[in-house]
């Protein structure tokens, strides 16, 4: 098998003024990333890989390439790709694109992890790989378990006060169906599915659950101390999170 491992990261930020390029508990956020595939790589030594940086800033991608622990690809992101709007599927869907032309061949499996997600453990990484490659899906990725259920304790408004999101008679959480929050970190695709131009959840779709307060939206600077504060605590009494952490040079 054949993977190709894929980080992007656009330039700035909106909420955290250039996040992508900050230090995380004393090391660079985007480094995390990188020693999760390294780790992987390592346990999987019959793998065969390639990694590959895509972003508008020449730092981040000098920043990346400069980890300590994996050779890693560069290609700056086309202007066309660069905005807003731009869906990163798109993105990834170039990455593969250029990457198989650049080393002439073809990859069985793309692996997309998020800069802003590096709170993960490699355990996360090899389901993820594992169940994507086992069970033929467009698209493979991680969730954790929702704190709320639109079935029984979300609501919305209506023209008179407010009423549940769907519609239902449970008295009790553990009776309705089982709901996911999609967090972002790990998404595995098949080849295909990229250029086909579809959503995250158009084609067949799979879930990995994650440890559900591992992972934060990084949109407002006390996202990002909150997330210092939990990574603390996780690096200190969870050998899978600090394994990830050591492996990045200091």
């Amino acid at each position: 098998m054949r993977i190709l491992f894929t980080i992007c990261g656009r330039a700035g930020s909106k909420g955290i003024r250039n996040k992508n390029l900050r230090e995380f508990a004393g090391k660079y956020l985007a480094h995390y990333t990188v020693s999760a595939i390294d780790l992987y790589l390592k346990r999987h030594p019959e793998t065969a890989a390639d990694i590959v940086v895509n972003s508008d800033s020449r730092e981040l991608l000098e920043l990346v390439s400069s980890n300590g622990m994996r050779h890693v690809d560069q290609i700056m992101r086309d202007e066309s790709l660069a905005g807003d709007a731009v869906g990163k599927i798109a993105v990834i869907a170039d990455c593969l694109n250029k990457m198989g032309q650049r080393h002439s061949t073809a990859y069985d499996m793309v692996v997309d992890l998020d800069i802003t997600s590096p709170l993960r453990t490699v355990e996360d990484l090899e389901k993820v790989i594992a169940l994507h490659a086992q069970s033929g899906a467009d698209v493979t990725t991680t969730v954790a378990t929702a704190r709320r259920n639109p079935y029984f304790n979300q609501v919305k408004r209506v023209e008179h006060g407010v009423k549940k999101v769907i519609e239902s008679n449970y008295t009790a959480r553990q009776q309705a169906p089982e709901i996911f929050d999609m967090n972002a970190s790990i998404y595995a695709y098949k080849p295909a599915f990229l250029g086909e131009g579809k959503g995250v959840l158009d084609g067949y779709c799979e879930i990995v659950e994650m440890y559900d307060t591992g992972i934060l939206d990084l949109d407002h600077e006390n996202d990002f101390v909150l997330m210092e504060v939990i990574a603390e605590y996780l690096f200190k009494n969870n050998a899978l999170f600090k394994e990830v952490y050591d492996n990045i040079p200091q």
